[in-house]
This record gives structure tokens, C-alpha cells and sequence, in this order.
């Protein structure tokens, strides 16, 4: 996906941002894709104006706050709308993200996670349809695998998960975002209905894979999680399904994958 263009007046002015003001003219921020501004403390993002734009905004709008973690707050527009003109508004949260401070990551998904445990499934899961929704059925066996020799192979080691689900973010690693004196930010929640540990399972496999975390570092960190192996192997899946179904799945990402791949299958 390409840089989203400026905001418009419009979203601007609902979300109250007074155009006049130089001081809080939109500036694109470097994260996000290029696809989210910031204008003074409030920052903006594409929205689809969906059934899952508005639980999340109305679930973090009241989550109480919580050791280990913070969270931006959404704003309402000025007629109390969680979008307007296609965006969608959430208070500036200092921080930057740091992939390489993994076990950081994961203590923080897990503070997030703990704070999340009480809400109920959405019913938008049941109808989301992209490559992120599919792979993690496919992770989970609830819909069948494409073709793909490394998802033969992770599959033929799945066992039953004990762990409950609740919701959880399924894309922790570079949304997570730390500043000094300040617990780390959770931003740009990710929301799938799995056993809370899958999230950090997620972000082990997402680091050994992109980020340079070793692999005996991984499992080791996998190891402190309920489940953790198989939660490894379920994460892989889920990340290589996706790669798949987006057409991107050949011999340089199976060259990428295999070792982290093999160390979780030991």
C-alpha cells in the first residue's frame, strides 16, 4: 500500500484541528506506512469506517489503564463519529519502536493482553476475509492450507492448545513503542480471538525471521510462554500462510524461513 494523501479539511475540522493554526499543520509521520499525519496531539490513519474501526475505538476508549503498558485514547468527531471522510483520529502517544527488544515486547503484549481478557469475540471476525484473517484460520485448522511444503511440515506438528482464547493483538512486534520513563505504547491493534500467548509467539517468530533475533533466543523466550512450542508453530504458519496467499511465498522466503522454522519443529 503507497502513502495515503494529506487528510482532508473536513476530517481535519471534525476532529478539531483549526486550519488557520501553522503550528498544527498535518505532517506525515515516518512509521504507519506513510499512511498515517499528525497534527498537534492527535494523530490520523485511513479508516474503513467498519464494524471493527468502531468496537476498537469503543473498547480502547474505556480500557482502564494498566501496569506495563499504555494505550492511545481514540477521539470522537465533533457529531461524536469514530470516522469521518474516510480517517480516523487517536491521541499522540511519545515513542518509537524498538524490534530488537523483544522480550520487552512481549512482557508488554502480555500486561496488554491481561487488560483485554474480559472483553467478548466481535462478530466482524466471523466475516473478515483478507490473507491476515485466512492464515490465522489456517493456523488454527479451521480452513484448509494452500500448497506449501513449510506448512506441511509445521502442520504435521500441531497438538491441541489448552489455553483459552480472548482477544489479543496479532501484530506486536513493530507496534510497540518505547520512551524513556514511560511504559511501552501499544498502537495499531491487530485484533484476532486466540490464546493470549499466540500474540508474543507472533513477535518471536516475526523478530527471528526480520529482525535478526537468534534462534536459540527465540525458543528460549517461546519457553517462558504457556504452550510456547506449539504457540511457535502456529505463529509460523499464520505468517507464512499470509506470505502465501499474498503471492510473495518462493525460494528467497523459504530460504528466510527455514531455519527459524527447524528450530521450532526441534
Amino acid at each position: 500500500m503507497g502513502a495515503s494523501p494529506r487528510p482532508s479539511d473536513a476530517a481535519l475540522t471534525a476532529f478539531g484541528i483549526d486550519l488557520s493554526d501553522a503550528a498544527v499543520a498535518p505532517e506525515r509521520l515516518t512509521g504507519g506506512r506513510g499512511l498515517t499525519w499528525r497534527a498537534g496531539s492527535i494523530v490520523l490513519r485511513p479508516s474503513g469506517a467498519d464494524d471493527e474501526t468502531a468496537w476498537k475505538a469503543e473498547a480502547l476508549a474505556v480500557l482502564p489503564p494498566g501496569a506495563g503498558f499504555r494505550t492511545a485514547r481514540p477521539i470522537r468527531s465533533d457529531k461524536q463519529a469514530w470516522a469521518v471522510d474516510g480517517w480516523e483520529a487517536w491521541e499522540w502517544l511519545a515513542g518509537q519502536p524498538d524490534e530488537s527488544r523483544v522480550a520487552e515486547i512481549v512482557l508488554a503484549g502480555a500486561a496488554f493482553h491481561q487488560a483485554l481478557a474480559h472483553l467478548p469475540r466481535p462478530h466482524f471476525l466471523d466475516t473478515a476475509d483478507d490473507p491476515w484473517a485466512r492464515a490465522d484460520r489456517i493456523a488454527w485448522e479451521e480452513q484448509p492450507a494452500p500448497p506449501n511444503e513449510a506448512l506441511r511440515r509445521l502442520h504435521a506438528a500441531f497438538a491441541p492448545v489448552a489455553e483459552p482464547s480472548q482477544m489479543i493483538h496479532g501484530d506486536l512486534l513493530g507496534n510497540v513503542m518505547f520512551e524513556e520513563h514511560e511504559a511501552p505504547a501499544i498502537i495499531d491493534w491487530a485484533p484476532y480471538w486466540r490464546p493470549a500467548a499466540w500474540g508474543g509467539a507472533i513477535a518471536l517468530a516475526d523478530a527471528a525471521c526480520w529482525h535478526g533475533l537468534s534462534v536459540e533466543r527465540m525458543c528460549s523466550l517461546a519457553g517462558g510462554l504457556p504452550e510456547g512450542r506449539q504457540l511457535l508453530i502456529r505463529a509460523l504458519s499464520f505468517r507464512i500462510a499470509t506470505v502465501e496467499l499474498l503471492g510473495h511465498w518462493g525460494d528467497e522466503m523459504a530460504a528466510r524461513h527455514e531455519p527459524v522454522i527447524a528450530a521450532a519443529l526441534r
